[in-house]
């Protein structure tokens, strides 16, 4: 399937030096999928709808300061391989060309929508992330923030005082109030007022009830949930309506597409701009060689993320690399830090072999591997 039938018209394209408060008129008067900066003819980057209106920046702020960058994709991709840039790129939304004309916009939630028929195959504890990052409602803002930040995740499933699921925060809740109490104060001195919300306990930012999906159920119906209720992502519960077994995102599934029958290991990179010093090859070749070290275990998809710090050594910077292996032992992975994209990344890769070794002797079980491909080789 190719994404010449998705891709639509209704963008609105702008120039860097347009306002904000210019483009928001846009959105209210035209209902656009998004909008493409260009510059000169060049598409400079993106801005989908909600950045736009969960953005605090002041409405004579220039466009080219809230776009994002994004790669262009041709009318006729596959949308496998569009599924596989949104993911890499941390984008919901990429400029669609017709030759070298910009023809439109895709977005994530329309290739969602276009493959829902061919998710029936697929559960959702096929593709969930395990052992969520979370955090207890008593826990101040701040925490919350650091944690986000600091795993490179957009939302924690929330525990009370027993270890319940009681709430979901996400960095959408975060910027929701904070507009809010914009809104609500004005725009005069806000000195103090970030410290003060960092203050503020999850329990009274949280969202509840929680929004959520079963494992045994199938990802064609987690998807018309999140699409109905207008989220990104479900959290996962175990046999129990308030234990958290995993969370499940938009973003899994679109990762979901991109899985391949192909011998060589499929890995995708997040914040792929980073990489510098070693190539997408080395890294395929070193957590295949992982992987072949316990041949009981077979390798799905490889995920590998790269996340800048503010901090440099003459110049390099210090970066966080994040390896995820969907196994048919289940997921495994590994993290660490190092300077430039070659050093943080073998730092996670051995601590990847140590979790790798901790799976040794478990059950395999890939029951859902030859339903996922032949499913999705339909597309």
């Amino acid at each position: 399937m190719d994404i010449s039938e998705i891709a639509v018209r209704e963008f609105v394209e702008v120039a860097p030096d347009d306002r904000l408060g210019q483009i928001q008129s846009l959105f209210d008067r035209d209902a656009p999928r998004g909008v493409v900066v260009v510059d000169d003819g060049e598409v400079q980057g993106v801005i989908g709808e909600r950045d736009l209106i969960r953005s605090r920046v002041e409405e004579d702020t220039k466009a080219a300061a809230l776009a994002k960058s994004a790669p262009a994709v041709d009318r006729d991709e596959d949308v496998r391989e569009v599924a596989r840039v949104l993911v890499e790129g941390g984008v919901k939304i990429a400029p669609v060309y017709e030759g070298e004309s910009l023809y439109g916009v895709v977005t994530a939630d329309a290739i969602l929508e276009a493959v829902l028929d061919n998710l029936d195959a697929i559960t959702v504890g096929d593709i969930s992330t395990d052992e969520p990052i979370t955090i207890h409602e008593d826990a101040h803002v701040g925490q919350a923030i650091n944690r986000l930040r600091e795993h490179g995740i957009s939302r924690l499933p929330v525990l009370d005082e027993d270890g319940d699921l009681s709430g979901i925060l996400t960095t959408h809740d975060i910027v929701d109030f904070v507009v809010r109490d914009d809104e609500r104060q004005g725009r005069g001195d806000r000195s103090g007022d970030l410290d003060r919300m960092l203050d503020i306990p999850v329990y009274d930012m949280m969202s509840a009830p929680v929004i959520t999906a079963a494992p045994e159920e199938t990802v064609e119906d987690a998807v018309r949930r999140m699409l109905e209720e207008d989220v990104a992502g479900l959290v996962v519960t175990g046999d129990a309506a308030t234990d958290v077994a995993g969370v499940v995102t938009k973003t899994d599934v679109l990762r979901a597409l991109t899985f391949t029958e192909e011998e060589t290991l499929d890995v995708q990179i997040t914040n792929v701009e980073l990489v510098d010093g070693i190539s997408r090859e080395e890294i395929r070749e070193s957590i295949a060689q992982v992987a072949e070290k316990y041949q009981e275990m077979t390798v799905v998809h490889a995920h590998v993320r790269f996340h800048e710090h503010k901090e440099k050594l003459r110049g390099t910077p210090l970066l966080q690399a994040q390896i995820r292996l969907r196994t048919s032992h289940g997921q495994v992975a590994g993290s660490g830090e190092g300077y430039g994209a070659d050093h943080a990344f073998h730092v996670a890769l051995d601590k990847l072999e140590r979790n790798v070794l901790e799976l040794k002797g478990v059950v395999a079980d890939e029951r859902y591997r030859g339903q996922l491909l032949r499913k999705l080789g339909g597309l």
